[in-house]
Protein backbone atom coordinates (compact mmCIF):
# COMPACT_ATOMS: atom_id res chain seq x y z
CA UNK A 1 0.00 0.00 0.00
CA UNK A 2 1.17 3.42 -1.13
CA UNK A 3 2.06 5.53 1.75
CA UNK A 4 1.12 3.02 4.48
CA UNK A 5 4.43 3.55 6.69
CA UNK A 6 4.47 5.98 9.22
CA UNK A 7 5.96 8.84 7.69
CA UNK A 8 9.66 10.05 8.44
CA UNK A 9 10.62 13.28 10.75
CA UNK A 10 10.61 15.62 7.76
CA UNK A 11 7.84 14.49 6.20
CA UNK A 12 6.02 14.35 10.25
CA UNK A 13 7.29 17.92 10.18
CA UNK A 14 5.72 18.80 6.90
CA UNK A 15 2.42 17.38 7.47
CA UNK A 16 2.18 19.30 11.17
CA UNK A 17 2.54 22.17 9.61
CA UNK A 18 0.20 21.27 7.16
CA UNK A 19 -2.06 20.79 9.87
CA UNK A 20 -1.79 24.45 11.73
CA UNK A 21 -2.58 25.64 7.58
CA UNK A 22 -5.25 23.83 7.29
CA UNK A 23 -6.66 25.13 10.74
CA UNK A 24 -6.22 28.69 10.24
CA UNK A 25 -7.96 28.62 6.78
CA UNK A 26 -4.41 29.00 4.91
CA UNK A 27 -3.26 27.48 1.73
CA UNK A 28 -2.47 23.79 2.29
CA UNK A 29 0.79 22.22 0.67
CA UNK A 30 -1.53 18.97 -0.67
CA UNK A 31 2.25 17.46 -1.09
CA UNK A 32 2.66 17.09 2.69
CA UNK A 33 -0.97 14.97 2.87
CA UNK A 34 -2.66 12.64 1.99
CA UNK A 35 -5.58 12.45 -0.01
CA UNK A 36 -8.15 10.70 1.94
CA UNK A 37 -6.72 12.36 5.51
CA UNK A 38 -7.20 16.15 3.61
CA UNK A 39 -10.64 15.06 2.78
CA UNK A 40 -11.09 14.03 6.17
CA UNK A 41 -9.91 17.09 7.51
CA UNK A 42 -12.63 19.00 5.37
CA UNK A 43 -15.31 16.34 6.72
CA UNK A 44 -14.16 17.39 10.17
CA UNK A 45 -14.56 20.57 9.47
CA UNK A 46 -17.40 21.09 8.02
CA UNK A 47 -18.97 19.01 11.49
CA UNK A 48 -17.73 21.56 13.54
CA UNK A 49 -15.55 18.89 15.87
CA UNK A 50 -13.38 20.69 17.80
CA UNK A 51 -9.28 20.37 16.83
CA UNK A 52 -7.95 21.25 20.13
CA UNK A 53 -8.70 18.25 22.28
CA UNK A 54 -11.48 15.32 22.48
CA UNK A 55 -14.96 15.84 24.05
CA UNK A 56 -16.91 12.90 24.12
CA UNK A 57 -19.96 11.96 25.98
CA UNK A 58 -20.91 8.34 27.45
CA UNK A 59 -23.62 7.66 24.98
CA UNK A 60 -25.01 3.70 26.35
CA UNK A 61 -23.56 0.54 26.90
CA UNK A 62 -22.70 -1.68 24.05
CA UNK A 63 -24.90 -4.59 23.18
CA UNK A 64 -22.63 -7.53 23.36
CA UNK A 65 -25.26 -10.29 21.94
CA UNK A 66 -25.27 -8.97 18.33
CA UNK A 67 -23.74 -11.13 15.81
CA UNK A 68 -20.69 -9.09 15.39
CA UNK A 69 -19.92 -9.11 18.29
CA UNK A 70 -20.27 -13.08 19.09
CA UNK A 71 -18.66 -13.64 15.67
CA UNK A 72 -15.26 -11.29 16.60
CA UNK A 73 -15.14 -12.43 19.97
CA UNK A 74 -12.85 -15.53 19.25
CA UNK A 75 -11.13 -14.08 16.62
CA UNK A 76 -9.87 -10.78 19.08
CA UNK A 77 -9.49 -13.33 22.28
CA UNK A 78 -6.73 -15.19 19.74
CA UNK A 79 -5.12 -12.13 18.40
CA UNK A 80 -4.98 -10.64 21.69
CA UNK A 81 -3.23 -13.40 23.39
CA UNK A 82 -0.60 -13.73 20.49
CA UNK A 83 -0.09 -9.79 21.03
CA UNK A 84 0.44 -10.48 24.51
CA UNK A 85 2.71 -7.25 26.39
CA UNK A 86 2.73 -5.23 23.16
CA UNK A 87 1.98 -2.18 22.93
CA UNK A 88 -1.37 -2.25 20.56
CA UNK A 89 -4.81 -2.04 21.25
CA UNK A 90 -7.51 -4.36 19.68
CA UNK A 91 -11.10 -2.36 19.46
CA UNK A 92 -14.13 -3.36 18.23
CA UNK A 93 -16.79 -0.94 17.05
CA UNK A 94 -20.35 -1.36 15.59
CA UNK A 95 -21.59 0.46 12.35
CA UNK A 96 -21.30 3.86 14.20
CA UNK A 97 -18.19 4.05 15.89
CA UNK A 98 -20.00 3.01 19.22
CA UNK A 99 -16.98 0.94 20.70
CA UNK A 100 -18.10 -2.14 21.37
CA UNK A 101 -14.87 -4.19 22.89
CA UNK A 102 -11.30 -2.99 23.30
CA UNK A 103 -8.82 -5.49 23.71
CA UNK A 104 -4.79 -3.86 25.09
CA UNK A 105 -1.82 -5.49 26.31
CA UNK A 106 0.03 -2.61 27.52
CA UNK A 107 -1.06 -0.69 30.88
CA UNK A 108 0.47 2.78 29.78
CA UNK A 109 -1.55 2.26 26.71
CA UNK A 110 -4.45 1.46 28.54
CA UNK A 111 -4.28 4.76 30.36
CA UNK A 112 -3.90 6.58 27.58
CA UNK A 113 -6.93 5.18 25.86
CA UNK A 114 -9.23 5.89 28.81
CA UNK A 115 -7.87 9.34 28.95
CA UNK A 116 -9.18 10.25 25.28
CA UNK A 117 -12.35 8.25 26.04
CA UNK A 118 -11.50 5.42 23.31
CA UNK A 119 -13.47 3.04 25.35
CA UNK A 120 -16.42 0.77 25.42
CA UNK A 121 -19.82 3.16 25.30
CA UNK A 122 -18.09 5.87 23.57
CA UNK A 123 -18.40 6.88 19.43
CA UNK A 124 -15.35 7.64 17.76
CA UNK A 125 -17.58 8.06 14.27
CA UNK A 126 -16.05 10.96 12.23
CA UNK A 127 -18.37 13.69 13.10
CA UNK A 128 -17.49 13.26 16.88
CA UNK A 129 -13.84 12.86 16.62
CA UNK A 130 -12.96 13.72 13.27
CA UNK A 131 -9.60 11.76 11.50
CA UNK A 132 -9.58 8.42 13.21
CA UNK A 133 -8.55 5.06 12.18
CA UNK A 134 -12.42 4.08 12.84
CA UNK A 135 -14.51 6.96 11.92
CA UNK A 136 -13.06 7.47 8.48
CA UNK A 137 -12.82 3.76 7.66
CA UNK A 138 -16.52 4.17 7.77
CA UNK A 139 -16.99 7.32 6.19
CA UNK A 140 -14.70 5.74 3.13
CA UNK A 141 -16.31 2.83 3.18
CA UNK A 142 -12.58 0.77 3.16
CA UNK A 143 -9.16 0.66 5.04
CA UNK A 144 -8.04 3.61 6.23
CA UNK A 145 -4.75 4.52 8.43
CA UNK A 146 -4.09 7.86 10.67
CA UNK A 147 -0.61 8.05 11.77
CA UNK A 148 0.21 10.36 14.06
CA UNK A 149 -0.52 14.71 13.29
CA UNK A 150 -2.92 13.09 10.31
CA UNK A 151 -5.46 12.85 13.18
CA UNK A 152 -7.49 15.74 13.15
CA UNK A 153 -7.98 16.49 17.09
CA UNK A 154 -4.76 17.31 18.47
CA UNK A 155 -5.04 14.72 21.61
CA UNK A 156 -4.51 12.02 19.28
CA UNK A 157 -1.45 12.56 17.66
CA UNK A 158 0.60 10.07 19.90
CA UNK A 159 -1.60 7.27 18.38
CA UNK A 160 -1.51 5.14 15.07
CA UNK A 161 -4.38 3.33 14.17
CA UNK A 162 -5.72 1.56 10.97
CA UNK A 163 -9.41 0.55 10.87
CA UNK A 164 -11.08 -1.44 8.09
CA UNK A 165 -14.76 -1.96 8.10
CA UNK A 166 -16.59 -5.37 8.43
CA UNK A 167 -19.58 -6.20 5.90
CA UNK A 168 -22.22 -8.51 6.77
CA UNK A 169 -21.48 -11.52 4.38
CA UNK A 170 -25.58 -11.98 3.66
CA UNK A 171 -26.55 -8.19 3.02
CA UNK A 172 -23.21 -6.58 2.11
CA UNK A 173 -23.78 -3.68 4.73
CA UNK A 174 -21.43 -2.60 7.24
CA UNK A 175 -21.64 -3.58 10.32
CA UNK A 176 -18.90 -2.20 12.30
CA UNK A 177 -15.28 -1.89 12.29
CA UNK A 178 -12.30 -3.37 13.40
CA UNK A 179 -8.97 -1.49 14.62
CA UNK A 180 -5.79 -1.67 15.99
CA UNK A 181 -4.01 1.06 17.45
CA UNK A 182 -0.63 2.09 19.16
CA UNK A 183 1.47 4.78 19.94
CA UNK A 184 2.88 6.67 17.00
CA UNK A 185 6.51 5.78 17.42
CA UNK A 186 5.34 1.61 17.53
CA UNK A 187 3.28 2.33 14.47
CA UNK A 188 4.12 -0.38 11.55
CA UNK A 189 3.12 -0.94 8.16
CA UNK A 190 2.20 -4.53 9.67
CA UNK A 191 -0.41 -3.31 11.28
CA UNK A 192 -2.14 -2.65 8.43
CA UNK A 193 -2.19 -6.29 6.96
CA UNK A 194 -2.73 -7.45 10.14
CA UNK A 195 -5.98 -5.25 10.65
CA UNK A 196 -6.92 -6.73 7.05
CA UNK A 197 -6.25 -10.52 8.14
CA UNK A 198 -8.04 -9.66 11.21
CA UNK A 199 -11.38 -8.07 9.62
CA UNK A 200 -11.13 -11.13 6.99
CA UNK A 201 -11.67 -13.52 9.91
CA UNK A 202 -14.27 -11.83 11.44
CA UNK A 203 -16.09 -11.95 8.21
CA UNK A 204 -15.53 -15.70 7.74
CA UNK A 205 -17.30 -16.36 11.44
CA UNK A 206 -19.98 -14.08 10.12
CA UNK A 207 -20.50 -16.45 7.01
CA UNK A 208 -20.29 -19.50 9.30
CA UNK A 209 -22.83 -18.57 11.34
CA UNK A 210 -24.86 -17.74 8.52
CA UNK A 211 -24.27 -20.78 7.58
CA UNK A 212 -25.62 -22.55 10.76
CA UNK A 213 -29.30 -20.27 10.36
CA UNK A 214 -29.04 -21.42 6.65
CA UNK A 215 -29.05 -25.22 7.88
CA UNK A 216 -31.49 -25.06 10.80
CA UNK A 217 -34.00 -23.17 8.00
CA UNK A 218 -32.95 -26.14 5.38
CA UNK A 219 -33.79 -28.72 7.93
CA UNK A 220 -36.88 -26.99 8.95
CA UNK A 221 -38.07 -26.51 5.43
CA UNK A 222 -37.57 -30.53 4.82
CA UNK A 223 -39.94 -31.63 8.04
CA UNK A 224 -42.79 -29.23 6.65
CA UNK A 225 -42.73 -30.36 3.35
CA UNK A 226 -42.95 -34.13 4.28
CA UNK A 227 -45.68 -33.04 6.99
CA UNK A 228 -48.10 -31.38 4.71
CA UNK A 229 -48.73 -31.88 0.67
CA UNK A 230 -49.86 -28.22 0.58
CA UNK A 231 -47.63 -24.82 -0.68
CA UNK A 232 -44.66 -24.63 1.52
CA UNK A 233 -41.76 -22.03 1.93
CA UNK A 234 -38.88 -20.89 4.15
CA UNK A 235 -37.63 -17.37 4.33
CA UNK A 236 -34.20 -16.57 5.51
CA UNK A 237 -32.30 -13.40 5.70
CA UNK A 238 -30.71 -14.82 2.19
CA UNK A 239 -32.69 -17.50 1.37
CA UNK A 240 -35.99 -18.17 0.00
CA UNK A 241 -36.74 -21.78 -0.95
CA UNK A 242 -40.49 -22.84 -2.78
CA UNK A 243 -41.45 -26.78 -2.74
CA UNK A 244 -43.11 -27.67 -6.11
CA UNK A 245 -46.62 -27.06 -5.12
CA UNK A 246 -45.78 -23.29 -4.68
CA UNK A 247 -44.11 -23.43 -8.17
CA UNK A 248 -46.85 -25.21 -10.13
CA UNK A 249 -49.94 -23.18 -8.55
CA UNK A 250 -48.52 -19.83 -8.37
CA UNK A 251 -47.23 -17.66 -10.96
CA UNK A 252 -44.07 -15.72 -10.50
CA UNK A 253 -46.21 -12.27 -9.43
CA UNK A 254 -48.27 -14.61 -7.01
CA UNK A 255 -45.30 -15.80 -5.35
CA UNK A 256 -43.50 -12.52 -5.12
CA UNK A 257 -46.82 -11.66 -3.25
CA UNK A 258 -46.85 -14.16 -0.47
CA UNK A 259 -43.08 -13.99 -0.11
CA UNK A 260 -43.43 -9.91 0.39
CA UNK A 261 -46.24 -10.75 3.27
CA UNK A 262 -44.19 -13.47 4.89
CA UNK A 263 -41.25 -11.66 5.29
CA UNK A 264 -43.34 -8.47 6.88
CA UNK A 265 -44.90 -11.18 9.03
CA UNK A 266 -41.99 -12.32 9.91
CA UNK A 267 -39.91 -9.49 10.59
CA UNK A 268 -43.11 -8.11 13.49
CA UNK A 269 -43.00 -11.93 14.66
CA UNK A 270 -46.63 -11.59 13.82
CA UNK A 271 -48.61 -15.21 14.50
CA UNK A 272 -51.93 -17.06 13.30
CA UNK A 273 -53.31 -17.47 10.03
CA UNK A 274 -53.81 -14.93 7.62
CA UNK A 275 -56.24 -13.79 4.29
CA UNK A 276 -53.88 -12.34 1.54
CA UNK A 277 -55.32 -10.94 -1.93
CA UNK A 278 -52.99 -12.03 -4.61
CA UNK A 279 -52.19 -10.04 -8.00
CA UNK A 280 -53.72 -12.65 -10.12
CA UNK A 281 -57.08 -12.61 -8.22
CA UNK A 282 -56.28 -15.54 -6.13
CA UNK A 283 -56.63 -15.65 -2.09
CA UNK A 284 -54.36 -17.28 0.43
CA UNK A 285 -54.30 -18.48 3.62
CA UNK A 286 -51.06 -18.02 4.99
CA UNK A 287 -49.45 -19.58 7.73
CA UNK A 288 -46.32 -18.06 9.31
CA UNK A 289 -43.72 -20.07 11.78
CA UNK A 290 -40.44 -18.80 12.88
CA UNK A 291 -37.72 -21.29 13.39
CA UNK A 292 -36.14 -19.92 16.46
CA UNK A 293 -36.33 -16.72 18.97
CA UNK A 294 -33.25 -14.90 17.38
CA UNK A 295 -34.43 -11.76 16.39
CA UNK A 296 -33.77 -12.59 12.62
CA UNK A 297 -36.73 -13.16 9.91
CA UNK A 298 -35.98 -16.74 9.21
CA UNK A 299 -39.37 -19.02 9.52
CA UNK A 300 -41.47 -21.36 7.24
CA UNK A 301 -44.67 -20.27 5.61
CA UNK A 302 -47.73 -22.46 5.07
CA UNK A 303 -49.98 -21.64 2.24
CA UNK A 304 -53.68 -22.78 1.38
CA UNK A 305 -55.33 -21.66 -1.77
CA UNK A 306 -59.26 -20.51 -0.59
CA UNK A 307 -60.67 -18.82 -4.01
CA UNK A 308 -59.73 -17.84 -7.56
CA UNK A 309 -61.41 -15.08 -9.83
CA UNK A 310 -63.28 -17.16 -12.46
CA UNK A 311 -63.64 -16.08 -16.18
CA UNK A 312 -62.26 -12.87 -15.86
CA UNK A 313 -61.68 -11.02 -19.63
CA UNK A 314 -60.38 -7.76 -18.66
CA UNK A 315 -58.55 -6.80 -15.50
CA UNK A 316 -60.80 -5.60 -12.74
CA UNK A 317 -60.88 -2.28 -10.81
CA UNK A 318 -58.78 -1.45 -8.06
CA UNK A 319 -59.52 -3.50 -5.06
CA UNK A 320 -58.11 -1.50 -2.55
CA UNK A 321 -59.54 1.48 -0.91
CA UNK A 322 -56.76 4.52 -1.50
CA UNK A 323 -54.30 4.22 1.35
CA UNK A 324 -53.58 8.27 1.16
CA UNK A 325 -55.40 10.44 -0.77
CA UNK A 326 -54.54 10.00 -4.90
CA UNK A 327 -52.40 7.16 -4.28
CA UNK A 328 -52.95 2.92 -4.98
CA UNK A 329 -51.40 0.10 -4.30
CA UNK A 330 -51.74 -2.41 -1.60
CA UNK A 331 -47.87 -4.26 -2.08
CA UNK A 332 -45.97 -4.50 1.64
CA UNK A 333 -43.24 -2.64 0.61
CA UNK A 334 -45.48 0.54 -1.06
CA UNK A 335 -47.66 0.57 2.36
CA UNK A 336 -44.44 0.34 4.44
CA UNK A 337 -43.15 3.13 2.69
CA UNK A 338 -46.27 4.97 3.45
CA UNK A 339 -46.66 4.45 6.93
CA UNK A 340 -42.90 5.72 7.77
CA UNK A 341 -43.94 8.52 6.01
CA UNK A 342 -46.90 9.12 7.67
CA UNK A 343 -45.45 8.37 11.23
CA UNK A 344 -42.21 11.05 10.44
CA UNK A 345 -44.78 13.41 9.18
CA UNK A 346 -46.64 13.25 12.51
CA UNK A 347 -43.98 13.57 14.81
CA UNK A 348 -43.17 16.79 13.27
CA UNK A 349 -39.67 15.62 12.13
CA UNK A 350 -38.34 16.66 8.98
CA UNK A 351 -37.55 13.69 6.57
CA UNK A 352 -35.48 12.38 3.78
CA UNK A 353 -37.44 10.24 1.09
CA UNK A 354 -35.17 8.20 -0.80
CA UNK A 355 -35.41 5.92 -4.51
CA UNK A 356 -34.44 5.33 -7.76
CA UNK A 357 -36.34 8.24 -10.27
CA UNK A 358 -39.96 7.92 -10.65
CA UNK A 359 -40.92 5.61 -7.75
CA UNK A 360 -43.48 8.34 -6.35
CA UNK A 361 -41.44 10.64 -4.06
CA UNK A 362 -43.38 13.89 -4.32
CA UNK A 363 -46.87 12.01 -4.52
CA UNK A 364 -46.55 10.57 -1.06
CA UNK A 365 -45.15 13.55 0.19
CA UNK A 366 -47.91 15.40 -1.29
CA UNK A 367 -50.47 12.11 -0.61
CA UNK A 368 -49.61 12.73 3.50
CA UNK A 369 -49.87 16.16 3.22
CA UNK A 370 -52.99 16.70 2.08
CA UNK A 371 -54.22 13.92 4.83
CA UNK A 372 -52.69 14.98 7.51
CA UNK A 373 -52.87 19.18 7.08
CA UNK A 374 -54.89 19.57 3.55
CA UNK A 375 -55.43 23.38 4.54
CA UNK A 376 -51.82 24.63 4.52
CA UNK A 377 -49.62 25.19 1.78
CA UNK A 378 -47.60 22.91 -0.01
CA UNK A 379 -44.69 24.11 -1.75
CA UNK A 380 -42.01 22.41 -4.21
CA UNK A 381 -38.24 23.53 -4.95
CA UNK A 382 -36.46 21.56 -7.55
CA UNK A 383 -32.93 21.63 -7.03
CA UNK A 384 -32.20 20.10 -10.26
CA UNK A 385 -32.98 23.21 -11.84
CA UNK A 386 -31.24 25.50 -9.27
CA UNK A 387 -30.09 28.96 -10.56
CA UNK A 388 -28.42 32.39 -9.38
CA UNK A 389 -31.73 32.83 -7.34
CA UNK A 390 -30.99 29.63 -5.47
CA UNK A 391 -29.97 30.82 -1.96
CA UNK A 392 -32.34 33.10 -2.05
CA UNK A 393 -35.29 31.18 -2.13
CA UNK A 394 -34.17 28.50 -0.39
CA UNK A 395 -33.60 30.78 2.15
CA UNK A 396 -36.98 32.83 1.87
CA UNK A 397 -39.03 29.26 2.04
CA UNK A 398 -37.31 27.88 4.86
CA UNK A 399 -37.41 31.18 7.15
CA UNK A 400 -41.06 32.21 5.90
CA UNK A 401 -42.48 29.52 4.56
CA UNK A 402 -45.73 27.32 6.05
CA UNK A 403 -47.32 24.13 5.43
CA UNK A 404 -44.60 21.45 3.88
CA UNK A 405 -41.79 22.68 2.01
CA UNK A 406 -40.44 19.29 -0.20
CA UNK A 407 -36.62 19.85 -1.76
CA UNK A 408 -36.71 17.54 -4.90
CA UNK A 409 -33.60 15.98 -6.27
CA UNK A 410 -31.02 17.63 -3.57
CA UNK A 411 -28.73 14.51 -5.33
CA UNK A 412 -28.16 17.30 -8.57
CA UNK A 413 -26.49 19.85 -6.32
CA UNK A 414 -23.15 20.60 -6.79
CA UNK A 415 -20.94 20.92 -3.36
CA UNK A 416 -21.41 25.07 -3.34
CA UNK A 417 -25.00 24.79 -3.55
CA UNK A 418 -24.91 21.87 -0.82
CA UNK A 419 -23.25 23.93 1.15
CA UNK A 420 -25.99 27.07 0.63
CA UNK A 421 -28.54 24.19 1.37
CA UNK A 422 -27.06 22.92 5.16
CA UNK A 423 -26.48 26.97 5.88
CA UNK A 424 -30.41 27.70 5.51
CA UNK A 425 -31.56 24.59 6.88
CA UNK A 426 -28.91 25.28 10.05
CA UNK A 427 -30.48 28.63 10.33
CA UNK A 428 -34.07 27.66 10.07
CA UNK A 429 -33.61 25.06 13.15
CA UNK A 430 -31.95 27.59 14.66
CA UNK A 431 -34.75 29.60 14.63
CA UNK A 432 -37.08 27.09 15.58
CA UNK A 433 -38.64 26.14 12.52
CA UNK A 434 -39.35 22.27 12.55
CA UNK A 435 -42.43 22.96 14.79
CA UNK A 436 -43.94 25.10 12.07
CA UNK A 437 -42.70 24.17 8.79
CA UNK A 438 -42.52 20.68 7.84
CA UNK A 439 -39.30 19.78 5.43
CA UNK A 440 -38.66 17.06 3.22
CA UNK A 441 -36.16 16.19 0.64
CA UNK A 442 -36.11 14.05 -2.11
CA UNK A 443 -33.07 12.31 -3.70
CA UNK A 444 -31.72 9.13 -4.98
CA UNK A 445 -28.33 8.32 -3.56
CA UNK A 446 -26.34 6.69 -6.28
CA UNK A 447 -26.79 9.92 -8.67
CA UNK A 448 -25.41 12.63 -6.22
CA UNK A 449 -22.70 14.80 -7.15
CA UNK A 450 -21.51 15.92 -3.62
CA UNK A 451 -21.10 14.41 -0.10
CA UNK A 452 -24.78 14.54 1.34
CA UNK A 453 -23.63 13.78 4.88
CA UNK A 454 -23.49 17.39 5.81
CA UNK A 455 -27.45 18.10 4.62
CA UNK A 456 -28.78 14.59 6.15
CA UNK A 457 -27.56 15.63 9.48
CA UNK A 458 -30.60 17.45 9.52
CA UNK A 459 -33.11 14.89 9.16
CA UNK A 460 -32.89 12.28 11.22
CA UNK A 461 -35.70 10.21 9.56
CA UNK A 462 -35.25 8.79 6.24
CA UNK A 463 -38.14 6.24 4.22
CA UNK A 464 -36.92 4.44 1.27
CA UNK A 465 -39.43 3.54 -1.07
CA UNK A 466 -39.03 0.99 -3.44
CA UNK A 467 -38.72 -0.20 -6.87
CA UNK A 468 -41.98 -0.58 -8.76
CA UNK A 469 -40.83 -4.17 -9.88
CA UNK A 470 -40.62 -5.37 -5.78
CA UNK A 471 -44.03 -4.32 -5.45
CA UNK A 472 -44.99 -5.58 -8.82
CA UNK A 473 -48.44 -7.07 -7.80
CA UNK A 474 -49.50 -3.29 -7.55
CA UNK A 475 -50.00 -3.00 -11.35
CA UNK A 476 -53.58 -4.35 -10.94
CA UNK A 477 -54.80 -1.41 -9.14
CA UNK A 478 -52.41 0.97 -10.69
CA UNK A 479 -53.28 0.57 -14.20
CA UNK A 480 -56.86 0.59 -13.81
CA UNK A 481 -56.15 4.17 -11.53
CA UNK A 482 -54.44 5.46 -13.90
CA UNK A 483 -56.17 4.87 -17.28
CA UNK A 484 -59.20 6.29 -15.15
CA UNK A 485 -57.60 9.58 -14.79
CA UNK A 486 -56.42 9.68 -18.62
CA UNK A 487 -59.51 8.92 -20.51
CA UNK A 488 -63.25 9.35 -19.25
CA UNK A 489 -64.14 6.08 -16.40
CA UNK A 490 -64.45 2.85 -17.56
CA UNK A 491 -64.16 3.37 -21.44
CA UNK A 492 -60.95 1.70 -21.13
CA UNK A 493 -59.74 -1.35 -19.65
CA UNK A 494 -56.21 -3.59 -19.87
CA UNK A 495 -56.92 -7.06 -21.26
CA UNK A 496 -55.61 -9.67 -19.49
CA UNK A 497 -52.87 -10.68 -21.96
CA UNK A 498 -51.53 -7.07 -22.01
CA UNK A 499 -51.40 -6.76 -18.15
CA UNK A 500 -48.86 -10.32 -18.02
CA UNK A 501 -46.97 -8.12 -20.28
CA UNK A 502 -47.03 -5.25 -17.87
CA UNK A 503 -46.29 -7.34 -14.84
CA UNK A 504 -43.44 -9.33 -16.90
CA UNK A 505 -41.81 -6.02 -17.68
CA UNK A 506 -39.07 -4.72 -14.97
CA UNK A 507 -39.94 -0.93 -15.25
CA UNK A 508 -36.45 0.37 -14.75
CA UNK A 509 -38.48 4.09 -14.72
CA UNK A 510 -41.11 3.19 -12.13
CA UNK A 511 -44.36 4.79 -11.96
CA UNK A 512 -43.49 7.46 -13.94
CA UNK A 513 -42.72 5.13 -17.06
CA UNK A 514 -46.20 3.10 -16.15
CA UNK A 515 -47.70 6.44 -16.48
CA UNK A 516 -45.82 7.77 -19.21
CA UNK A 517 -46.53 4.19 -21.06
CA UNK A 518 -50.71 4.51 -20.68
CA UNK A 519 -50.28 7.91 -21.61
CA UNK A 520 -49.01 6.85 -25.26
CA UNK A 521 -51.79 4.21 -25.16
CA UNK A 522 -54.29 6.23 -24.39
CA UNK A 523 -53.58 8.72 -27.75
CA UNK A 524 -54.05 5.74 -29.95
CA UNK A 525 -56.59 3.76 -28.11
CA UNK A 526 -59.98 5.53 -26.69
CA UNK A 527 -62.23 2.87 -25.77
CA UNK A 528 -62.48 -1.19 -25.01
CA UNK A 529 -59.97 -3.22 -23.68
CA UNK A 530 -56.11 -3.06 -24.34
CA UNK A 531 -54.63 -5.64 -26.48
CA UNK A 532 -51.16 -6.35 -26.20
CA UNK A 533 -50.40 -4.83 -30.13
CA UNK A 534 -51.55 -1.49 -28.35
CA UNK A 535 -48.70 -1.55 -25.99
CA UNK A 536 -45.48 -0.04 -26.97
CA UNK A 537 -42.37 -1.71 -27.75
CA UNK A 538 -40.62 -1.46 -24.39
CA UNK A 539 -43.49 -2.63 -22.54
CA UNK A 540 -42.11 -6.13 -24.83
CA UNK A 541 -39.03 -6.52 -22.90
CA UNK A 542 -37.89 -7.17 -19.92
CA UNK A 543 -34.39 -5.43 -19.24
CA UNK A 544 -33.79 -3.69 -15.99
CA UNK A 545 -31.68 -0.96 -17.49
CA UNK A 546 -32.93 1.84 -19.18
CA UNK A 547 -31.50 2.22 -22.86
CA UNK A 548 -30.15 5.00 -24.87
CA UNK A 549 -32.11 6.66 -27.05
CA UNK A 550 -29.87 4.42 -30.30
CA UNK A 551 -30.94 1.11 -28.41
CA UNK A 552 -34.63 2.24 -27.94
CA UNK A 553 -34.43 2.68 -31.40
CA UNK A 554 -33.66 -0.16 -32.52
CA UNK A 555 -35.51 -2.37 -29.71
CA UNK A 556 -38.35 -0.84 -31.48
CA UNK A 557 -37.81 -1.81 -34.88
CA UNK A 558 -37.50 -5.58 -33.70
CA UNK A 559 -39.97 -5.70 -31.51
CA UNK A 560 -42.31 -3.82 -34.81
CA UNK A 561 -41.22 -6.31 -37.10
CA UNK A 562 -41.43 -9.42 -34.72
CA UNK A 563 -45.56 -8.35 -34.36
CA UNK A 564 -45.59 -7.90 -38.25
CA UNK A 565 -44.84 -11.05 -38.91
CA UNK A 566 -46.68 -12.79 -35.92
CA UNK A 567 -43.22 -13.58 -33.76
CA UNK A 568 -41.16 -15.55 -36.67
CA UNK A 569 -37.97 -14.40 -36.14
CA UNK A 570 -36.05 -15.76 -39.13
CA UNK A 571 -38.68 -13.58 -41.50
CA UNK A 572 -38.85 -10.68 -38.93
CA UNK A 573 -34.46 -10.64 -39.20
CA UNK A 574 -34.84 -10.76 -43.23
CA UNK A 575 -36.97 -7.80 -42.56
CA UNK A 576 -34.55 -5.70 -40.56
CA UNK A 577 -31.23 -7.05 -42.91
CA UNK A 578 -30.37 -8.76 -39.59
CA UNK A 579 -28.86 -12.26 -39.79
CA UNK A 580 -30.60 -14.82 -37.42
CA UNK A 581 -28.07 -14.94 -34.91
CA UNK A 582 -28.11 -11.25 -34.22
CA UNK A 583 -31.71 -11.04 -34.00
CA UNK A 584 -31.23 -13.81 -31.53
CA UNK A 585 -28.84 -11.42 -29.70
CA UNK A 586 -30.68 -8.84 -29.78
CA UNK A 587 -33.90 -10.21 -28.38
CA UNK A 588 -31.94 -11.76 -25.43
CA UNK A 589 -29.74 -8.59 -24.97
CA UNK A 590 -32.74 -6.37 -24.83
CA UNK A 591 -34.92 -8.77 -23.00
CA UNK A 592 -37.82 -8.82 -25.85
CA UNK A 593 -40.78 -11.03 -25.12
CA UNK A 594 -41.58 -12.64 -28.21
CA UNK A 595 -45.09 -15.44 -28.84
CA UNK A 596 -42.64 -18.03 -28.36
CA UNK A 597 -41.46 -17.40 -24.82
Amino acid sequence: MAHASPPPQTSRNRLAEARVQFLHAEPVDSAAVRKPILASWWRSRQWQVAADRVDLDYLHEPDLETRLVRGAEPVLSKLHEELSGQPISIILTDADGLVLARLTGDHDLERALDGIKLAPGFSYAEERVGTTGIGTALEAGGPAHVFGHEHYAEDLDRFGCAGVPIHDPVSGKTVGVIDLTCWRKDADPLMISLVKATADQITQALVTASSSRDIDLLQEYVRACRRTGGIVMALGNDVVMLNDHARTLLDPGDQAALIGHATEALTRRATGAVTVDLPSGVMARMSVRPISDRPVADGVVHVKLVSAVVGAADVPAPRAAMYLPGLVGGGVLWLRACRETEALYDSEDWLTLEGEPGVGKLALARAVHQRRNPAAPFHVLDAASAGQDWPAKIRRELLDGKGMLVIRHVDALNAKQMHVLASALGEARAAGRQAGLRVAVTLNRKQATADLTTLLRFFHGTVELPPLRHHIEDLHELVPFFLARLSQQGRLTCSTEAMQLLLRHSWPGNTEQLWQVLRQVVQRRRAGAIMPRDLPPECWTVSRRLLSPLESIERDAIVQSLQDHDGNKVRAAEALGMSRATIYRKIHEYGIVTSGN
